[in-house]
């Protein structure tokens, strides 16, 4: 791959991993560049009393009814300086000692992700949580649906703490528990019976959900035969899938969906799409019978910012500019770029480059600051020049993990996820299929 040449020196200054500092000075008319809201720069307390996701790339998302609620934070956290609220973490952090184990998603802002035991995506970090058993609390700093999957795979004494309960995930929220049971149904009703195989020894259809998912989903899945996927392991959960049933019913996101299926050779046709708010999903009885795999109509609001535009403006400024996106991408994006995976594959694929290179990446911007500054001798910048990060992780901020980790020195367990036993025990084991389904070499494509 040709890699564009790069000159450093003392005259280029040093990359600032924090996306709250990038976003303070464009606000403040201190820096170039933009946001999309200006509400970021505001604490995330200042959203917990409103309805939604809060500013930032899901903000225009329409939240279900009876979404979690933070109470209000304290006003002595709020009106902590940073520098103060640091002290304060790391203070508690050392009265505490392995009695608990800070998570933190690549996601996740420069001031959190300092203070983790453990950076990793949504399923190595519920890894991390089932490697500390003698912790008495996780405290997860991502968003809802990996602290279910933390109490999942943890011990039943060990308490799962998420700073702020208002860090949800429009994604997962876009495949709730009663449209994926009504969509089943609709699905008995053209299929038969779901649970007996044809003569080939498959059934009808296999569901499939994505990590990110409600713990509530993975407990369906798990009833119904199915497994859960990541990103980075998409290709080995669909072999599987297909080894098993004619067809897939892959939720909540289209685009890992599509983008995987599209790469076994699946053609597009071939994978209709469910929308939950139409009848019979917006499909017919034709489409469903000829499908591979039923795409469910959700997505990621961060992975859908990026275009092929942005990947064209890219190359034209930076000629062999090495272009990376995530799955979660729509399918053009992916296909005008380099390389696609999970955000394992690019940090490590960046890692991984042993020449001075040019990357353009498109996945969270706080990975993709943080990378810029864990590797000055590459440039790397994002594909979306408007600086807007997910909106949930966003919500996780010092002064709410400065709180629930000294209530804890207190003796007090706040915000705790705990998933009831019906739902965690189905949920288990479509996670324990998921991790006997290995792809075939380690550091595989996803």
């Amino acid at each position: 791959m040709t890699t564009t040449p790069l000159t450093l020196g003392p005259s280029r200054p040093p990359a600032d991993p924090s996306v709250d500092h990038e976003i303070q000075a464009i606000v403040a008319g201190a820096a170039a560049g933009s946001t999309c809201t200006t509400e970021l720069a505001a604490g995330p307390w200042n959203f917990d009393t409103r309805p939604g996701y809060g500013p930032g790339a899901s903000m225009g998302d329409v939240i279900p009814t009876g979404s979690p609620r933070q109470g209000a934070l304290p006003q002595s956290y709020r009106d902590a300086p940073d520098e103060e609220l640091h002290h304060r973490i790391r203070a508690a952090k050392a009265t505490l000692g392995d009695r608990v184990v800070v998570l933190g998603h690549f996601y996740q802002r420069e001031e959190v992700v300092r203070h983790a035991d453990y950076v990793g995506d949504s399923f190595q970090l519920a890894g991390a949580a089932a490697s500390r058993p003698e912790a008495e609390a996780i405290v997860f700093c991502g968003v809802h649906f990996m602290a279910e999957t933390a109490d999942l795979l943890s011990g039943p004494e060990q308490a799962v703490i998420l700073p702020n309960l208002a860090a949800g995930c429009s994604m997962a929220d876009m495949a709730d528990i009663d449209q994926v049971e009504e969509c089943w149904e609709q699905l008995e009703e053209l299929f038969g019976d779901m649970d007996t195989p044809d003569a080939d020894g498959l059934v009808p259809v296999v569901p499939v959900t994505y990590m990110n998912s409600s713990a509530a989903i993975k407990g369906f899945v798990g009833r119904h035969g199915g497994i859960v996927c990541t990103s980075s392991n998409a290709r080995t959960v669909l072999e599987w899938a297909f080894a098993r049933g004619r067809r897939v019913l892959f939720f909540p996101d289209q685009h890992l969906g599509r983008n995987t299926a599209k790469a076994m050779g699946v053609p597009l046709e071939r994978m209709p799409m469910w929308n939950p708010a139409q009848a019979w999903g917006g499909t017919d009885a034709a489409a469903l019978h000829d499908s591979r795999v039923i795409l469910w109509h959700g997505f990621c609001s961060v992975h859908r910012r990026f275009t092929v535009d942005q990947i064209d403006k890219a190359r034209a400024e930076h000629p062999g500019v090495r272009v990376i996106v995530h799955p979660e991408c729509p399918m053009a994006v992916v296909d005008a770029a380099d390389e696609s995976g999970s955000t394992d594959y690019i940090r490590k694929a960046i890692e991984a480059a042993t020449e001075p290179t040019t990357f353009a990446v498109g996945t969270e911007i706080n990975l993709v600051q943080r990378l810029a500054a864990e590797h000055p001798q590459h440039e790397i910048f994002c594909l979306d020049p408007v600086v807007c990060p997910c909106s949930t992780m966003y919500r996780i901020h010092p002064g709410y993990l400065a709180w629930v980790l000294e209530e804890l020195v207190a003796g007090r367990v706040v915000n705790r996820i705990t998933v009831p036993q019906d739902v965690a025990d189905p949920g288990r084991v479509a996670l324990e299929r998921m991790l006997a389904a290995k792809p075939p070499a380690a550091g595989a494509r996803p």
